[in-house]
């Protein structure tokens, strides 16, 4: 089951978002096991999952929030929560965890003051946990905006974010 967010993001969702996913869900809602790909397509638009959005789904298909938010929360391709400015994931595969990726997750929850499956309240930085990205030669392994670290340890990570906020990003 996914992690919810406690720290609140505002939603920004647009009228054209809206109404781009209300003109999707007239094609999906045809469909057998249309809320799937409903939920997909709403992800595509807004890159994220909010209950706003669930609520949508969930009145233009029919069903209650509450089928949508377990469809939501059940498979790990959804997220609840939008993707920071800088989206930092770390493999937790096992290739990666028992060359210490774990420790690598810990201090950058301690760096950043994030859990893993949240994102900062300004929107900066989210943190998730990924497994295998294919980069087992390079364990443990960390993404930041896709760019790809390995042969981590843990006092590597002060370096790694500076580079971020140097960027623009504000730790």
């Amino acid at each position: 089951m996914g992690k919810i967010n406690c720290t609140t993001v505002a939603f920004r969702g647009t009228p054209e978002q809206e109404k781009e996913l209300r003109e999707k869900l007239q094609e999906t809602k045809k469909m057998q096991g249309g809320l799937m790909p409903s939920l997909q397509a709403a992800q595509e638009i807004y890159g994220y999952l909010p209950v706003e959005v669930q609520k949508i789904v969930a009145e233009e298909l029919h069903l209650s929030l509450e089928e949508v938010f377990g469809v939501s929360t059940f498979y790990a391709q959804f997220s609840l929560n939008p993707k920071g400015e800088t989206a930092i994931s770390v493999c937790l595969g096992t290739a990666c965890y028992v060359k210490g990726s774990g420790d690598i997750m810990a201090r950058i929850e301690r760096e950043l003051g994030l859990t893993e499956g949240t994102t900062s309240a300004d929107g900066k930085y989210s943190l998730s946990a990924t497994r295998c990205i294919g980069c087992c030669g390079l364990a443990p392994v960390l993404t930041v905006n896709g760019e790809v670290y390995g042969r981590l340890v843990p006092d590597d990570v002060p370096k790694i974010l500076a580079k971020y906020k140097n960027e623009g990003g504000s730790l």
